[in-house]
């Protein structure tokens, strides 16, 4: 299972910074899916815990963050992957989550304001 696939929800050639210009009616229907994904509070911990790591996370090492029960938390991170921000491995009894780093560019890229993409703060 490759642990770098591409973002299946947003085309290549979308996310061009909304500063810019804005984008077309069909990715802007795929981005809100996933900013959809990130709007609830509980998704956005685990998808910041499981990038803060720099290896992959155990859904076992997430439960004690959250008074939540092990299947709300798989839901939560079923979105995620859904969305295509996380990937994840089953592994006997545990599913090992980590984060697609090119799902968090795109999302990046789609707030750049021109100075920012002109390396200007």
């Amino acid at each position: 299972m490759s642990k770098q696939s591409p973002l299946p929800v947003i085309a290549e050639e979308c996310c061009a910074p909304l500063a810019r210009e804005p984008i077309s009616k069909d990715d802007a229907a795929e981005l809100a899916k996933v900013l959809k994904a990130v709007a609830d509070p509980v998704r956005l911990r685990l998808l910041s815990l499981i990038a803060a790591r720099d290896e992959e996370t155990c859904v076992c090492d997430l439960l004690p963050e959250f008074d939540l029960s092990q299947p709300t938390i798989s839901h939560h991170l079923k979105t995620l992957r859904e969305a295509g921000l996380i990937g994840s491995e089953r592994r006997g009894t545990w599913v090992y989550s980590w984060v697609i780093p090119q799902a968090l560019d795109r999302l990046s890229a789609l707030f750049a304001t021109a100075k920012e993409e002109a390396g200007v703060r």
